[in-house]
């Protein structure tokens, strides 16, 4: 039987060894995508140095979670209260004084980061103490940051600065220092909703006999974040614990006198390893990759709504480009030619805006497959475009024989034949825009689709009297007295 249960123990270990070093190998692939996903965003940009002028804190944010990944960066943040005690319990996992730390209401100014040395040391249990150190994670390092009081003046700058800070973090450490307030709990519960890993530490349970410190902590858990938090997430700790001792005065006489103390933070080193060391390159990973999600989707819409200004000066100078070179032109024929090459103009023009390489032929094609789509518009444009184009000959040409009376009505005709072909110069622009902006593609639902939305959505008599607006400003009326 010995035996038997020795080799059920031996292909146990043997079960438990392989599943951990799949979940190592796993871990390191999903921290090896994760590097590569976020290199290619940042490589993949395309930003012209006019969209970067506007960009440089986004831009910054993304390269500094790229080097965060780059070199295995966890960062824990920590949070509270002034006068919870979080710096001095920064300074006591560091082992150094490093945080600025003081009785003022609002002593910590701006958010403080510092690297924390990491030694390779076996956790050792004693009979009733626990002795640790954090273990280095290969290559990693930790940094600690300092927010500013949750309570503090000026709440809305630092309530921002703890939101950017809680999206940031790997780890988060709540510090409170008695039961939770209700500022306190709402804090913890915006905290709660960045979906990060949260420790929320009892701190200054030396001020507190051991039956009421137990007291708070057990109200704490069963009654105030029992929905947020579970009892893992709970730790007790003394960052900076005063220690009385007695003193001989000068006069002979003894007196307790207060000196600081051990910390008591070893649960919470505890606590903190645990994490880091089951989870941490995958809060890494995870944690980067959603910043940095976050930040490129702010990046790709800023872009692309200075993209949109820009497209949209290129297709309003298109289109009275269109409309004032057929209103000036008598004939009807050059009058078509005109209308193709500017909207062919256009398109390759806003091809270079969004990065599209296109040639003359293939903005050609592109311009056939919007026409097509649009159908019955286009066609009807046409019909209007020759006809009004005809009759706006006719007139031109009966200039001479009627001593130029026939040009009093050639005037509105041409202003009328250039707003309509303005109107479908117009829309092709929209068009084209959009699926320029999709990365030259339709989308799911196709080139049909997209361009009934935006025929459907396209208002033509507020274009068509903008266009006559800009037309009778841009036509030199004495330039068509002489036609």
């Amino acid at each position: 039987m010995p035996a038997h249960g020795s080799n059920r123990s031996n292909r146990s270990n043997s079960s438990n060894a392989d599943n951990s070093s799949f979940d190592y190998i796993q871990t390191e692939l999903n921290y090896r995508q994760a590097k590569s996903t976020l290199r290619e965003i940042v490589r993949g940009l395309d930003l012209t140095p006019r969209e970067r002028s506007g960009l440089e804190p986004e831009l910054r944010e993304l390269q500094y979670m790229l080097n965060k990944l780059e070199h295995t960066v966890v960062q824990i943040a920590v949070f509270g209260m002034v006068g919870r005690g979080k710096s001095s319990l920064l300074n006591a996992l560091l082992g150094k004084y490093v945080f600025e730390t003081g009785p003022v209401y609002g002593v910590t100014k701006s958010q403080n980061m510092a690297d924390w040395d990491l030694t390779k040391e076996t956790i050792v249990q004693g009979q009733e103490f626990t002795r640790v150190s954090l273990r280095s994670l290969g290559d990693a390092r930790v940094e600690l940051i300092d927010t500013p009081g949750i309570d503090e003046v000026d709440g809305e700058t630092r309530e921002e600065l703890a939101r950017r800070v809680a999206h940031q973090a790997d780890l988060i450490l709540f510090v409170v220092a008695g039961d939770i307030t209700k500022v306190e709990f709402q804090a913890l519960s915006r905290l709660r909703e960045a979906s990060k890993p949260i420790l929320l530490v009892f701190n200054k349970i030396d001020q507190y006999p051991v039956r009421d410190r137990l007291a708070i902590y057990a109200k704490i858990r069963d009654q105030r974040v029992k929905q947020l938090l579970s009892e893992d997430e709970i730790v007790m700790a003394a960052s900076a614990p005063l220690e009385a001792k007695a003193t001989r005065q000068a006069d002979g006489s003894i007196e307790a006198e207060l000196i600081p103390g051990q910390p008591q933070i070893d649960d919470l080193k505890i606590k903190i390893l645990e994490v880091l060391d089951r989870e941490g390159k995958a809060l890494i990973a995870l944690n980067s990759l959603m910043y940095a999600d976050n930040v490129h989707s702010r990046v790709i819409d800023r872009k692309m709504q200075i993209r949109e200004r820009r497209a949209n000066k290129i297709i309003w100078n298109s289109v009275i480009t269109q409309a004032v070179a057929i209103a000036v032109n008598p004939i009807t024929v050059i009058d078509v030619i005109s209308t193709a090459v500017i909207d062919v103009s256009m398109i390759i023009a806003l091809s270079k805006l969004y990065g599209i390489s296109m040639t003359q032929k293939g903005a050609i094609a592109l311009l056939q497959k919007i026409a097509l789509c649009m159908g019955g518009v286009t066609a009807s444009e046409f019909l209007v475009h020759l006809g009004l184009g005809s009759l706006k000959t006719l007139l031109g040409a009966s200039a001479p024989a009627t001593g130029g009376i026939s040009l009093s009505a050639y005037i509105p005709i041409a202003i009328t034949q250039a707003a309509v072909a303005g109107v479908s110069s117009y829309a092709i622009g929209l068009i084209t825009k959009t699926y320029l902006a999709n990365g030259a593609s339709w989308g799911p639902k196709g080139p049909k689709a997209v361009v009934k939305n935006i025929l459907e959505n396209l208002d033509e008599e507020s274009i068509l009297a903008r266009i006559k607006d800009e037309l009778r400003h841009k036509i030199d009326l004495s330039r068509l007295g002489q036609i």
